[in-house]
């Protein structure tokens, strides 16, 4: 499956804000959009900066979806499918929507601190180094329902990044929507989060509009 392998403070100029996409990084001053290049990326994003164009419910459209493909670092297709299981739940689609995103595996083992970003979190979940009760889980997409206790696999907490990782993680907030257990390195979902509990920058009814044309 395709992947973006480029610069991820490219992505960030794209979207005119941090997205938070390397961790620690984009809180020190190595940050791009702090070193006076929060300008589109290309030879026009100086040229489009600050001419107060008005953007058209399309555009506008267009940039809630690509924000959020982004942050949760997902292409076009898979994202339209997660889009697809939220329209055909009954609720509120955006809603939905977000919460499904966000109890994607390698979502909730960035969230319980186990990873200093989700493209981390994607990784060390590719390489199964994680349990989803018990089992092994190597699947990113993968979701995991409230009550599910996602642990670091046995055989990977001999490994220098695991032993290390609760003096790591106890640095990074966890969710209130999940438990945590160092000593043990796992944690447990309660339950889905609530809007609030999510990132305030998404406007989920601007993605449902887009995919609604």
């Amino acid at each position: 499956m395709a992947k973006y392998i480029g610069p991820a403070c490219r992505i960030c100029r794209r979207e005119g804000e941090k997205l938070f996409l390397k961790g620690s990084r984009c809180f020190s001053p190595k940050c791009a959009m702090d070193k006076q290049r929060n300008f589109a990326p290309g030879q026009h994003g100086r040229t489009h900066q600050g001419h107060g164009e008005r953007e058209s419910d399309y555009a506008r459209q267009l940039r809630a979806k690509q924000r959020a493909r982004r942050i949760y670092g997902m292409t076009e297709r898979p994202f339209r499918r997660f889009f697809g299981i939220a329209e055909h739940t009954r609720g509120q689609t955006g809603l939905i929507l977000l919460q499904t995103l966000e109890t994607r595996l390698d979502n909730i083992v960035f969230r319980m601190g186990f990873a200093e970003n989700r493209a981390q979190a994607r990784q060390l979940v590719n390489h199964g180094h994680f349990t989803i009760n018990g089992r092994r889980a190597d699947i990113p997409s993968m979701l995991v329902k409230p009550g599910d206790i996602v642990e670091v696999a046995e055989t990977s907490k001999k490994l220098t990044y695991f032993k290390e990782l609760a003096d790591l993680a106890e640095k990074r907030v966890c969710a209130v929507w999940m438990d945590r257990d160092l000593k043990k390195l796992s944690g447990r979902v309660i339950r889905l989060p609530e809007r609030s509990e999510i990132d305030g920058s998404l406007n989920e009814q601007l993605i449902v509009e887009y995919y609604s044309r």
